[in-house]
Protein backbone atom coordinates (compact mmCIF):
# COMPACT_ATOMS: atom_id res chain seq x y z
CA UNK A 1 0.00 0.00 0.00
CA UNK A 2 1.36 3.42 -0.91
CA UNK A 3 1.93 5.83 1.98
CA UNK A 4 0.09 8.63 0.17
CA UNK A 5 -2.95 6.41 -0.31
CA UNK A 6 -2.91 5.43 3.35
CA UNK A 7 -2.72 9.06 4.45
CA UNK A 8 -5.70 9.91 2.26
CA UNK A 9 -7.67 7.17 3.95
CA UNK A 10 -6.62 8.42 7.39
CA UNK A 11 -7.60 11.96 6.50
CA UNK A 12 -10.95 10.84 5.12
CA UNK A 13 -11.64 8.81 8.22
CA UNK A 14 -10.63 11.68 10.49
CA UNK A 15 -13.19 13.95 8.81
CA UNK A 16 -16.09 11.61 9.49
CA UNK A 17 -18.53 12.90 12.09
CA UNK A 18 -21.28 10.23 11.98
CA UNK A 19 -21.96 7.49 14.51
CA UNK A 20 -19.52 5.08 12.86
CA UNK A 21 -16.55 7.45 13.12
CA UNK A 22 -13.61 6.03 15.15
CA UNK A 23 -14.03 8.08 18.32
CA UNK A 24 -14.35 6.96 21.94
CA UNK A 25 -15.65 9.49 24.47
CA UNK A 26 -14.78 12.30 22.10
CA UNK A 27 -11.23 11.06 21.48
CA UNK A 28 -9.79 9.33 18.46
CA UNK A 29 -9.47 5.54 18.80
CA UNK A 30 -6.74 3.79 16.73
CA UNK A 31 -8.48 0.39 16.84
CA UNK A 32 -11.72 1.85 15.55
CA UNK A 33 -9.78 3.77 12.91
CA UNK A 34 -8.20 0.54 11.67
CA UNK A 35 -11.59 -1.16 11.54
CA UNK A 36 -13.15 1.78 9.68
CA UNK A 37 -10.43 1.80 7.01
CA UNK A 38 -10.62 -1.99 6.65
CA UNK A 39 -14.33 -1.75 5.92
CA UNK A 40 -13.68 1.01 3.39
CA UNK A 41 -11.01 -1.06 1.66
CA UNK A 42 -13.22 -4.14 1.59
CA UNK A 43 -16.05 -2.13 0.07
CA UNK A 44 -13.62 -0.85 -2.58
CA UNK A 45 -12.47 -4.38 -3.36
CA UNK A 46 -8.90 -3.78 -2.14
CA UNK A 47 -8.94 -6.58 0.42
CA UNK A 48 -10.64 -9.83 -0.59
CA UNK A 49 -9.48 -12.30 2.01
CA UNK A 50 -8.33 -12.54 5.60
CA UNK A 51 -4.66 -12.63 4.71
CA UNK A 52 -4.80 -9.43 2.71
CA UNK A 53 -6.93 -7.79 5.40
CA UNK A 54 -4.32 -8.60 8.03
CA UNK A 55 -1.71 -7.00 5.80
CA UNK A 56 -3.87 -3.88 5.65
CA UNK A 57 -4.14 -3.88 9.45
CA UNK A 58 -0.39 -4.25 9.89
CA UNK A 59 0.37 -1.46 7.42
CA UNK A 60 -2.06 0.94 9.08
CA UNK A 61 -0.71 0.20 12.55
CA UNK A 62 2.91 0.68 11.42
CA UNK A 63 2.05 4.01 9.81
CA UNK A 64 0.32 5.19 12.98
CA UNK A 65 3.20 3.98 15.15
CA UNK A 66 5.75 5.73 12.94
CA UNK A 67 3.92 8.99 13.62
CA UNK A 68 3.85 8.22 17.34
CA UNK A 69 0.08 7.71 17.32
CA UNK A 70 -0.27 3.99 18.00
CA UNK A 71 1.19 1.83 20.74
CA UNK A 72 -0.87 -1.34 20.46
CA UNK A 73 0.17 -4.89 19.51
CA UNK A 74 2.54 -5.03 16.58
CA UNK A 75 3.69 -1.43 16.86
CA UNK A 76 6.92 -1.99 18.74
CA UNK A 77 8.85 -4.06 16.24
CA UNK A 78 8.14 -3.33 12.55
CA UNK A 79 10.39 -5.26 10.26
CA UNK A 80 13.41 -3.60 8.70
CA UNK A 81 11.86 -3.49 5.22
CA UNK A 82 8.94 -1.42 6.49
CA UNK A 83 11.29 0.85 8.44
CA UNK A 84 13.05 1.72 5.19
CA UNK A 85 9.75 2.79 3.64
CA UNK A 86 9.16 5.41 6.30
CA UNK A 87 12.78 6.45 6.90
CA UNK A 88 13.94 7.30 3.43
CA UNK A 89 15.95 10.43 4.23
CA UNK A 90 18.44 8.90 6.64
CA UNK A 91 20.43 5.77 7.31
CA UNK A 92 18.41 3.18 9.24
CA UNK A 93 20.19 2.25 12.47
CA UNK A 94 18.60 -0.13 14.96
CA UNK A 95 20.89 -0.49 17.95
CA UNK A 96 20.27 -1.07 21.63
CA UNK A 97 23.57 0.67 22.17
CA UNK A 98 25.54 2.62 19.58
CA UNK A 99 29.35 2.21 19.65
CA UNK A 100 30.08 5.94 19.72
CA UNK A 101 27.59 6.84 22.45
CA UNK A 102 29.99 6.62 25.39
CA UNK A 103 33.46 6.72 23.83
CA UNK A 104 34.47 9.51 26.20
CA UNK A 105 36.56 9.62 29.41
CA UNK A 106 33.55 10.51 31.56
CA UNK A 107 30.92 8.09 32.89
CA UNK A 108 27.70 7.12 31.09
CA UNK A 109 25.33 5.39 33.49
CA UNK A 110 21.78 4.02 33.36
CA UNK A 111 19.25 5.04 35.99
CA UNK A 112 15.51 5.03 36.58
CA UNK A 113 13.01 7.51 37.98
CA UNK A 114 9.46 7.18 39.28
CA UNK A 115 6.81 9.58 40.48
CA UNK A 116 3.02 9.83 40.48
CA UNK A 117 3.01 10.09 36.67
CA UNK A 118 4.81 6.77 36.20
CA UNK A 119 8.41 5.72 35.66
CA UNK A 120 11.12 6.08 33.01
CA UNK A 121 14.72 5.02 32.67
CA UNK A 122 17.39 7.47 31.59
CA UNK A 123 21.11 7.67 30.90
CA UNK A 124 23.38 10.31 32.35
CA UNK A 125 26.74 11.42 31.04
CA UNK A 126 29.03 12.96 33.66
CA UNK A 127 32.21 14.50 32.17
CA UNK A 128 35.61 13.60 33.56
CA UNK A 129 36.09 17.15 34.87
CA UNK A 130 33.12 16.88 37.21
CA UNK A 131 33.67 16.49 40.95
CA UNK A 132 31.10 16.07 43.72
CA UNK A 133 33.57 17.55 46.16
CA UNK A 134 34.44 20.56 44.02
CA UNK A 135 33.08 24.05 44.34
CA UNK A 136 32.09 24.53 40.71
CA UNK A 137 28.56 23.69 39.52
CA UNK A 138 28.02 22.55 35.95
CA UNK A 139 25.24 23.13 33.43
CA UNK A 140 22.85 20.28 32.57
CA UNK A 141 21.45 19.55 29.10
CA UNK A 142 18.43 17.22 28.85
CA UNK A 143 18.24 15.49 25.44
CA UNK A 144 14.95 13.96 24.22
CA UNK A 145 15.29 11.39 21.44
CA UNK A 146 12.98 11.00 18.47
CA UNK A 147 10.72 8.07 17.53
CA UNK A 148 12.36 4.60 17.41
CA UNK A 149 15.53 5.99 18.99
CA UNK A 150 17.19 5.21 22.32
CA UNK A 151 19.45 7.26 24.61
CA UNK A 152 22.56 5.51 23.26
CA UNK A 153 21.51 6.02 19.66
CA UNK A 154 20.71 9.69 20.26
CA UNK A 155 23.94 10.28 22.15
CA UNK A 156 25.94 8.75 19.32
CA UNK A 157 24.12 10.67 16.59
CA UNK A 158 24.32 14.09 18.25
CA UNK A 159 27.83 13.70 19.72
CA UNK A 160 26.54 15.65 22.72
CA UNK A 161 28.74 13.71 25.15
CA UNK A 162 31.86 14.91 23.31
CA UNK A 163 30.68 18.51 23.68
CA UNK A 164 29.92 17.88 27.35
CA UNK A 165 33.48 16.70 27.86
CA UNK A 166 34.87 19.71 26.03
CA UNK A 167 32.73 22.41 27.66
CA UNK A 168 32.04 20.86 31.05
CA UNK A 169 28.35 20.00 31.46
CA UNK A 170 26.20 16.98 32.28
CA UNK A 171 23.86 15.38 29.71
CA UNK A 172 20.69 13.44 30.54
CA UNK A 173 18.89 11.23 28.03
CA UNK A 174 15.41 10.18 29.23
CA UNK A 175 14.11 7.07 27.45
CA UNK A 176 10.55 6.73 26.28
CA UNK A 177 9.05 3.39 27.32
CA UNK A 178 7.74 1.03 24.64
CA UNK A 179 4.62 0.40 26.70
CA UNK A 180 3.89 4.14 26.64
CA UNK A 181 4.32 4.39 22.87
CA UNK A 182 5.01 1.48 20.55
CA UNK A 183 7.53 3.45 18.50
CA UNK A 184 9.08 5.05 21.59
CA UNK A 185 7.82 8.50 20.56
CA UNK A 186 7.17 11.06 23.27
CA UNK A 187 3.40 11.63 23.32
CA UNK A 188 3.58 15.32 22.43
CA UNK A 189 0.13 15.32 20.79
CA UNK A 190 -1.90 14.22 23.81
CA UNK A 191 -3.55 16.91 25.94
CA UNK A 192 -2.61 15.14 29.17
CA UNK A 193 1.07 15.26 28.13
CA UNK A 194 1.09 19.01 27.49
CA UNK A 195 0.55 20.17 31.07
CA UNK A 196 2.72 20.99 34.05
CA UNK A 197 2.90 18.33 36.77
CA UNK A 198 1.10 15.76 34.62
CA UNK A 199 2.10 12.94 32.32
CA UNK A 200 5.41 12.90 30.50
CA UNK A 201 6.33 16.54 31.24
CA UNK A 202 6.15 15.70 34.95
CA UNK A 203 8.35 12.62 34.43
CA UNK A 204 11.03 14.48 32.48
CA UNK A 205 11.00 17.43 34.86
CA UNK A 206 11.29 14.94 37.71
CA UNK A 207 14.35 13.33 36.12
CA UNK A 208 15.85 16.78 35.66
CA UNK A 209 15.28 17.74 39.28
CA UNK A 210 16.62 14.42 40.55
CA UNK A 211 19.90 14.92 38.67
CA UNK A 212 20.17 18.52 39.87
CA UNK A 213 19.59 17.40 43.47
CA UNK A 214 22.20 14.64 43.33
CA UNK A 215 24.93 16.52 41.44
CA UNK A 216 26.56 19.93 41.42
CA UNK A 217 24.27 21.46 38.80
CA UNK A 218 23.87 25.20 38.31
CA UNK A 219 20.07 25.74 38.53
CA UNK A 220 20.29 28.73 36.18
CA UNK A 221 21.94 26.61 33.48
CA UNK A 222 19.53 23.74 32.86
CA UNK A 223 18.50 23.30 29.23
CA UNK A 224 16.32 20.91 27.21
CA UNK A 225 16.55 19.90 23.55
CA UNK A 226 15.15 17.22 21.27
CA UNK A 227 14.56 15.85 17.79
CA UNK A 228 11.15 15.45 16.14
CA UNK A 229 8.73 14.13 18.80
CA UNK A 230 11.50 14.86 21.32
CA UNK A 231 11.70 18.44 20.05
CA UNK A 232 7.93 18.83 20.40
CA UNK A 233 8.21 17.61 23.99
CA UNK A 234 11.17 19.94 24.65
CA UNK A 235 9.01 22.87 23.52
CA UNK A 236 6.24 21.69 25.86
CA UNK A 237 8.71 21.57 28.75
CA UNK A 238 9.92 25.09 28.01
CA UNK A 239 6.34 26.29 28.03
CA UNK A 240 5.22 24.44 31.16
CA UNK A 241 8.44 24.62 33.21
CA UNK A 242 10.05 27.99 32.41
CA UNK A 243 11.25 28.12 36.01
CA UNK A 244 13.30 24.95 35.45
CA UNK A 245 14.64 25.20 31.90
CA UNK A 246 16.67 28.26 30.92
CA UNK A 247 16.46 27.60 27.15
CA UNK A 248 15.07 25.16 24.60
CA UNK A 249 16.55 23.53 21.49
CA UNK A 250 14.08 22.19 18.90
CA UNK A 251 15.24 20.22 15.85
CA UNK A 252 12.52 19.23 13.36
CA UNK A 253 9.81 19.68 15.97
CA UNK A 254 6.37 21.18 16.49
CA UNK A 255 5.02 24.16 18.42
CA UNK A 256 3.30 23.95 21.78
CA UNK A 257 -0.38 23.10 21.38
CA UNK A 258 0.03 22.12 17.72
CA UNK A 259 -2.14 19.05 18.28
CA UNK A 260 -4.45 17.56 20.89
CA UNK A 261 -5.30 14.16 19.36
CA UNK A 262 -4.50 11.89 16.44
CA UNK A 263 -6.12 13.68 13.49
CA UNK A 264 -4.79 17.07 14.60
CA UNK A 265 -1.32 15.52 14.97
CA UNK A 266 -1.38 14.28 11.38
CA UNK A 267 -2.55 17.69 10.24
CA UNK A 268 0.16 19.51 12.19
CA UNK A 269 2.92 17.24 10.91
CA UNK A 270 1.83 18.05 7.37
CA UNK A 271 1.87 21.78 8.13
CA UNK A 272 -1.89 22.20 8.37
CA UNK A 273 -3.89 23.87 11.16
CA UNK A 274 -0.85 24.83 13.21
CA UNK A 275 -1.75 28.49 13.74
CA UNK A 276 -3.77 27.66 16.85
CA UNK A 277 -0.57 26.77 18.68
CA UNK A 278 0.41 30.42 18.85
CA UNK A 279 -2.88 31.45 20.42
CA UNK A 280 -2.61 29.07 23.36
CA UNK A 281 -1.26 30.22 26.70
CA UNK A 282 -0.18 28.40 29.84
CA UNK A 283 -0.81 29.95 33.28
CA UNK A 284 2.36 28.36 34.67
CA UNK A 285 4.53 30.16 32.13
CA UNK A 286 4.16 33.42 34.03
CA UNK A 287 4.77 35.50 30.92
CA UNK A 288 8.47 34.65 30.69
CA UNK A 289 9.96 34.29 27.21
CA UNK A 290 12.08 31.13 27.13
CA UNK A 291 15.12 31.49 24.82
CA UNK A 292 14.81 29.03 21.95
CA UNK A 293 17.02 27.79 19.11
CA UNK A 294 15.29 26.06 16.20
CA UNK A 295 16.60 23.89 13.35
CA UNK A 296 14.41 22.60 10.53
CA UNK A 297 15.10 21.25 7.04
CA UNK A 298 13.11 22.70 4.17
CA UNK A 299 12.79 19.21 2.63
CA UNK A 300 11.53 17.52 5.77
CA UNK A 301 8.86 15.08 4.60
CA UNK A 302 7.94 13.92 8.11
CA UNK A 303 7.38 17.21 9.96
CA UNK A 304 6.70 20.11 7.59
CA UNK A 305 9.01 23.12 7.99
CA UNK A 306 6.02 25.35 8.72
CA UNK A 307 6.13 23.79 12.18
CA UNK A 308 9.60 25.19 12.75
CA UNK A 309 8.33 28.62 11.76
CA UNK A 310 5.43 28.21 14.23
CA UNK A 311 7.88 27.46 17.04
CA UNK A 312 9.77 30.62 16.13
CA UNK A 313 6.61 32.72 16.01
CA UNK A 314 5.59 31.42 19.42
CA UNK A 315 9.05 32.02 20.93
CA UNK A 316 9.30 35.59 19.63
CA UNK A 317 5.81 36.74 20.61
CA UNK A 318 5.87 39.97 22.59
CA UNK A 319 5.09 39.55 26.27
CA UNK A 320 3.48 42.24 28.39
CA UNK A 321 6.03 44.88 29.30
CA UNK A 322 8.69 43.51 26.94
CA UNK A 323 10.05 45.36 23.91
CA UNK A 324 9.84 43.79 20.48
CA UNK A 325 12.84 41.78 19.32
CA UNK A 326 15.13 42.86 16.48
CA UNK A 327 15.57 40.30 13.68
CA UNK A 328 18.78 39.90 11.68
CA UNK A 329 18.89 37.41 8.79
CA UNK A 330 22.06 35.79 7.58
CA UNK A 331 22.90 33.23 4.91
CA UNK A 332 25.76 30.81 5.08
CA UNK A 333 27.32 27.50 4.03
CA UNK A 334 28.35 24.64 6.31
CA UNK A 335 31.66 22.83 5.98
CA UNK A 336 29.82 19.89 4.42
CA UNK A 337 28.48 22.09 1.63
CA UNK A 338 24.90 22.59 2.76
CA UNK A 339 23.29 26.01 2.68
CA UNK A 340 21.30 27.59 5.48
CA UNK A 341 19.46 30.75 6.47
CA UNK A 342 19.82 31.90 10.07
CA UNK A 343 17.56 34.49 11.70
CA UNK A 344 18.75 35.90 15.03
CA UNK A 345 16.25 37.71 17.26
CA UNK A 346 17.94 39.97 19.83
CA UNK A 347 16.57 41.89 22.78
CA UNK A 348 17.34 45.48 23.77
CA UNK A 349 20.71 44.51 25.22
CA UNK A 350 21.77 42.81 22.00
CA UNK A 351 21.51 39.29 23.44
CA UNK A 352 20.19 36.63 21.06
CA UNK A 353 17.08 35.13 22.63
CA UNK A 354 15.72 33.23 19.61
CA UNK A 355 17.60 31.70 16.67
CA UNK A 356 15.90 30.10 13.67
CA UNK A 357 17.99 27.94 11.32
CA UNK A 358 16.38 27.01 8.00
CA UNK A 359 18.43 24.17 6.49
CA UNK A 360 18.22 24.13 2.70
CA UNK A 361 17.93 20.69 1.15
CA UNK A 362 17.82 18.93 4.54
CA UNK A 363 15.30 16.29 5.52
CA UNK A 364 14.16 14.88 8.85
CA UNK A 365 17.58 14.41 10.41
CA UNK A 366 19.90 15.94 13.03
CA UNK A 367 22.09 18.47 11.23
CA UNK A 368 25.83 17.79 11.51
CA UNK A 369 25.23 14.51 13.31
CA UNK A 370 27.26 11.33 13.26
CA UNK A 371 26.31 8.35 11.06
CA UNK A 372 26.81 6.19 14.16
CA UNK A 373 23.31 7.31 15.18
CA UNK A 374 20.01 7.26 13.30
CA UNK A 375 18.28 10.27 11.74
CA UNK A 376 21.45 12.26 11.10
CA UNK A 377 22.75 14.44 8.28
CA UNK A 378 26.53 14.83 8.42
CA UNK A 379 26.61 17.80 6.02
CA UNK A 380 25.93 20.30 8.78
CA UNK A 381 25.75 22.89 10.15
CA UNK A 382 26.53 21.29 13.51
CA UNK A 383 23.25 21.64 15.41
CA UNK A 384 24.72 20.21 18.62
CA UNK A 385 27.59 22.70 18.75
CA UNK A 386 25.31 25.61 17.89
CA UNK A 387 22.80 24.60 20.56
CA UNK A 388 25.51 24.38 23.21
CA UNK A 389 26.84 27.81 22.17
CA UNK A 390 23.33 29.27 22.36
CA UNK A 391 22.56 27.63 25.70
CA UNK A 392 25.74 28.78 27.40
CA UNK A 393 25.25 32.31 26.06
CA UNK A 394 21.99 32.52 28.03
CA UNK A 395 23.69 32.05 31.38
CA UNK A 396 23.82 35.13 33.54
Amino acid sequence: MKTAFLKKLLDASARRKDATAPHVDGRFDPAALTDTIQRALASAGRAQDAGKMQGVTDTIQRALADAGLYSGPGAAAPDRAEQKVYRTTVEVVDRAESPGASAQPGTFVSRSFSNAAGSRTYKLYVPSGYSDSGSVSMPLVVMLHGCTQSPDDFAAGTRMNSLAERHGFLVAYPAQAANANGSKCWNWFRAEDQQRDRGEPALIAGITREIAANHRVDPSKIFVAGLSAGAAMAVILGETYPDLYAAVGAHSGLAYGAAHDMPSAFGAMKGQSIGGANRRTTPSAGGRRVPTIIFHGDRDQTVDIRNGAAIGEHATRVQAGEPALRADRQRGSAAGGSQYERTIHTDGSGRAVVEEWKLHGAGHAWSGGSPQGSYTDARGPDASAEMVRFFLSQAG
